[in-house]
């Protein structure tokens, strides 16, 4: 399983790709069709046509990673949006990497996505729970 700080967004490609190509046509597809940095260090998550491949492009400091998951049964849950590429946390990443259904899924009453830091000199700062 990946660890990945609260600083990297998890990006996802709607759009089916052809699971030939290699780093450096999924950083094309990054770069024209998400609009995206791919040298940012985000995470950006590609399906192929039946949804039972899965790889991720991501940049780290000196070169690109490139993971590949493939189901020896089932498919990947369909991501839901209106563009070209979808903006996932690391939560919901984890759930879709091990096969847990996320619509249907929802944070529990307590728990807050957003919290709102007091500092010392009584300065309010936003901030994101782990």
């Amino acid at each position: 399983m990946l660890s990945l700080p609260a600083s990297v967004r998890v990006f996802v490609a709607r759009e089916r790709v052809d699971f030939r190509k290699g780093i450096d046509g999924l950083y094309a597809v990054v770069r024209d069709h998400l609009r995206e940095d791919a040298l940012s260090g985000h995470l950006y998550l590609f399906f192929n046509r039946r949804r039972d491949r899965l790889k991720i492009l991501v940049w780290d400091r000196n070169g690109f990673w490139l993971f590949l998951k493939r189901l020896e049964c089932g498919t990947f849950e369909r991501i839901e949006g209106t563009s070209d590429r979808v903006e996932i946390d690391r939560a919901r990443l984890a759930m879709l990497l091990d096969g847990i259904a996320t619509k249907n899924a929802r944070m529990r009453q307590h728990f807050a996505r957003e919290i709102r830091l007091m500092s010392r000199d009584g300065v309010e700062r936003a901030g994101s729970s782990p």
